[in-house]
């Protein structure tokens, strides 16, 4: 039996799918009141429970061979650093704790690429590079490398563990409208008037989810991998957004430094109004960040690959087109599945 953590996200969802093609016997750990409409058609046994909650996850582990730990808070807004710790931190102490007291076969926990201290520009981020709290940009980049050294921290007392970090994850099934999610389904609208003059690494979910299930079964004890895709920039996706959709792409670009103060001074706004942000500091610091990474580790101890960025627009672009109009048809908006 396998558990999975964080089952409803995108990575988690699309993680449930792919070990189901595989017959394995899943239970889900879910907080109480979580919409699970994500995985609603799958077969699988849900507990209803708070990683943060030990004494819970007990009692949900036990028996598991192999633990997938994906729960975890994303926020791109300042005011989350307590959330981010007690969840991120602390609720990937508990997962480790209670996995090396029940004994499981392995546990692979979902980090993330933002957890890895960035090199200067000109050089490729890869595994040699460490996972350092005080080098990485943003509270949730920070309460990732503190939970990944948490997980290794574990290691060293003996839990046989494997870390993932996937890059900008894009895709289908993306039910709660995940940030890229978000700025697909604007651009479907016509509601993007400008595009920022940045880039980034952004790989495809169902890879990543495969790539996460060929570390449970191939990956090295205490090894992390790097599951990233294709870099492109963003007047690039915007102009393959264009040829899927048929809608023009904003032409005006706004530089990464002014696209910064844009978003500082949009935070309060976002804040207020308990909107998801398209734009803010954190999110321009990433688009001016260094993005160029390897997954060379990966393909050769893993055997993982990566599908092209438009293959994974064209049918994010679908999976949302099919929402809409299902949701426009119903007269029932689904989580993260608006119409305009």
């Amino acid at each position: 039996m396998v558990v999975v953590t964080g089952a409803t996200g995108h990575i988690g969802n699309v993680l449930v799918r792919e070990l189901s093609t595989r017959n394995e016997k899943i239970r889900a750990v879910i907080p109480f009141g979580e919409d699970t409409t994500a995985i609603k058609d799958l077969d699988l046994e849900i507990v209803r429970g708070d990683v943060r909650d030990i004494e819970l996850l007990k009692q949900a582990i036990e028996g598991a061979d192999i633990v997938y730990h994906l729960a975890g808070i994303i926020s791109i807004l300042p005011g989350k650093r307590w959330l981010l710790q007690e969840v991120n931190v602390k609720g990937t102490r508990n997962v480790v704790e209670v996995c090396l007291k029940s004994r499981v076969k392995r546990l692979v926990y979902v980090s993330s690429i933002h957890a890895i201290k960035e090199p200067p520009r000109g050089t490729v981020i890869d595994e040699t590079q460490p996972f350092d709290p005080s080098s990485v940009l943003g509270d949730y980049a920070k309460s990732k490398a503190q939970a990944t050294l948490e997980v290794l921290e574990a290691v060293r007392k003996g839990l046989d563990a494997v870390i993932v970090c996937p890059t900008g994850v894009i895709g289908p099934y993306d039910f709660k409208g995940s940030d890229m999610g978000q700025l697909i389904l604007s651009y479907i609208h016509n509601k993007m008037k400008a595009c920022i003059d940045g880039a980034y690494d952004f790989v495809d979910v169902r890879d990543v989810a495969k790539g996460i299930v060929l570390a449970a079964e191939k990956g090295k004890k205490g090894q992390s991998y790097i599951l990233s895709g294709e870099r492109i920039s963003v007047p690039g996706l915007f102009s393959m957004l264009e040829k899927i959709t048929g809608i023009r792409a904003p032409k005006f670009k706004v530089p990464c430094q002014l696209a910064r103060v844009i978003g500082i001074v949009a935070t309060p706004y976002y804040l207020l109004t308990k909107s998801k942000p398209l734009i803010t500091k954190d999110s321009i610091d990433v688009l001016a960040s260094n993005s160029y990474i390897s997954s060379q580790k990966a393909k050769h101890e893993l055997g993982y690959t990566s599908r092209p960025i438009w293959e994974s627009l064209v049918d994010s672009v679908t999976w949302f087109k099919q929402g809409i109009l299902k949701s426009i048809n119903s007269g029932t908006p689904q989580d993260g599945i608006k119409p305009a």
